[in-house]
């Protein structure tokens, strides 16, 4: 049995299967494509980790590495292709992959990597890189046949974003399989995903995230798939109007740049074939979310975790209309959802604290090589947390008032940036904005907002007032700062972090 479902390749043979900016592939052509990396990969011998790692821009070679990569039971390691070669050697040896893909843009970057590593494979596709294998050559070298099935699948090793250090190797929770599961049962299950339930899904984000990787399990498991090389508005809604898709998932960032076209331009393309639009990343402002609905539908789903986890919450557009604000209610395999205090002890509905969660079978998050960090998640047996502050309602609804790790303490008292952040974005002047503590010989910390300005820098006493109107004295910016851009990632999020860096050098 195919990870591309063998009764694709041979009910509708002709029919696309997946397609990037340059090709479209055949359910065939997958099939074998598939069956040739997987062949290729235990040919190879990857090593008692089995892990292998990708490290390349969107591309239909992408999405066949990481289900090649599956099929041949071993564990993927998806790599942000913005990575220099030593950041990249550093996940290499610490997953110990024994085989690294890479692609045009990254052949350079990933066969130094791998030196430095010391990978001992690499292939890379359309890319003449001497000291890359060639990736035609490598797969016409293999069998097309179905390889095994029935040996263990292994889950996808994703590496944390770094927004509050060294990068992580984990395994989430969901998604991930169970062990003991093989490749083809995990294949199968793969269907009940609710992106699965509507062919046609579209890819936006970088394959490095775990949220666009759904497009890999979506081919897995028969569901047509196209991917974008990178994202862009309007090619968005040309893709949705021309290949009548059904489904795809985006941040909040995504949207504002969707909201930003023209209407002249939103009008050109029907959108009505979506069903389905699942948002992740960074928080989705309301009024966002409430255009993005009013233009969409009630087809929007938010989707709340991380790359320890995987979705932990979710909430419908239904939903989250009676509840603005509200990332959902945990979903499988999670079951309960609590806020708890300093010491572990749990807190009533509507209390503000350090969010946890509780998974069915009693599992935490872990961190490879990292004991401590792996201790720090654990409340206490069977209850973890990703270091997110919020509350629970009394029906269980889940809301994000800020990360744990971002908070500024002056004077003694805690101040959460992301109440701030919010604030400051209702400004007509404000694009974007973070908050972050700095240093204060009295207090200790003191509020520095840094502010992306819409056209026209606003005046900072009036910023100053605006937030006065809205928050207690001891929130309001200290100083204010304005730059040309936060440097987000691609999935929207802020690195705190670097942004705090150069204030407190001595760290």
């Amino acid at each position: 049995m195919a990870i591309v479902h063998r009764e694709r390749a041979l009910e509708a043979p002709g029919e696309v299967a997946l397609r990037d900016d340059r090709v479209e592939l055949s359910w065939r052509d997958v099939d074998r494509t598939v069956n040739r990396i997987a062949n290729a990969l235990r040919d190879s011998g990857p090593g008692p980790e089995r892990r292998v790692a990708v490290f390349a821009r969107n591309s239909a070679e992408t999405v066949l590495a990481h289900a090649g990569i599956i099929h041949a039971g071993c564990s993927p390691v998806p790599v942000s292709f913005h990575l220099t070669a030593p950041e990249l050697a550093y996940i290499l040896e610490d997953s110990h992959a024994t085989v690294l893909f890479v692609g045009p843009e990254t052949a350079a970057v990933g066969a130094e990597a791998a030196r430095l590593a010391g990978v001992p494979l690499v292939v890379g596709w359309r890319c003449d890189t001497g000291a890359v294998t060639p990736w035609t050559g490598w797969l016409a070298a293999a069998s097309d046949d179905d390889p095994p099935s029935d040996v263990p699948a292994l889950p996808f090793l994703s590496y944390t974003s770094g927004t509050t250090g060294t990068p992580k190797g984990v395994n989430a929770l969901a998604g991930s399989p169970v062990p003991g599961t093989t490749v083809d049962a995990y294949v199968r299950s793969m269907r009940s995903l609710p992106l699965a339930q509507w062919p046609g899904h579209l890819v936006v984000g970088p394959l490095h995230h775990t949220g666009p990787l759904a497009g890999v399990r979506l081919v897995a498991c028969g569901m047509p798939v196209t991917v974008l090389e990178r994202f862009d508005a309007e090619s968005v809604l040309a893709a949705v109007d021309r290949y009548r898709i059904a489904t795809s998932l985006m941040v909040p960032t995504h949207f504002h740049r969707l909201l930003s076209l023209p209407d002249e331009v939103r009008d050109r393309y029907d959108v009505g074939s979506l069903k389905l639009v699942t948002h992740t990343g960074a928080a989705c402002p309301r009024d966002v979310k409430q255009a993005m609905i009013d233009w969409f539908g009630p087809v929007l789903f938010d989707s709340y975790g991380g790359s320890e986890s995987g979705p932990l919450c979710g909430i419908s557009s239904a939903d989250w209309l009676r509840r603005p604000g509200s990332v959902g209610q945990v979903r499988p395999p999670f079951v309960r959802a609590v806020a708890v205090d300093a010491d572990g002890n749990e807190l009533p509905a509507g209390a503000e604290g350090r969010l946890a969660f509780e998974e069915r079978d009693g599992r935490s998050v872990a961190y490879l090589n990292a004991a401590q960090k792996t201790s720090d998640a654990l409340v206490r047996p069977g209850l973890f947390t990703l270091g997110d502050v919020g509350y629970v309602d009394d029906e269980g609804f889940v809301f994000i008032t800020d990360r744990e790790t971002d908070m500024i303490i002056s004077g003694g008292v805690n101040i959460y940036p992301a109440e701030i952040e919010n604030v400051l974005v209702t400004h007509p002047g404000v694009a974007d904005a973070a908050v972050i503590g700095v240093p204060d010989p009295d207090m200790g910390e003191s509020v520095h907002a840094l502010v992306v300005p819409r056209e026209r820098t606003p005046d900072v006493a009036d910023l100053v007032e605006h937030c006065r109107a809205s928050l207690a004295g001891y929130k309001v910016p200290r100083s204010i700062e304005f730059r040309d851009d936060l440097g987000r990632s691609t999935m929207g999020k802020l690195t705190k972090r670097v942004l705090r860096a150069p204030y407190w050098p001595q760290r």
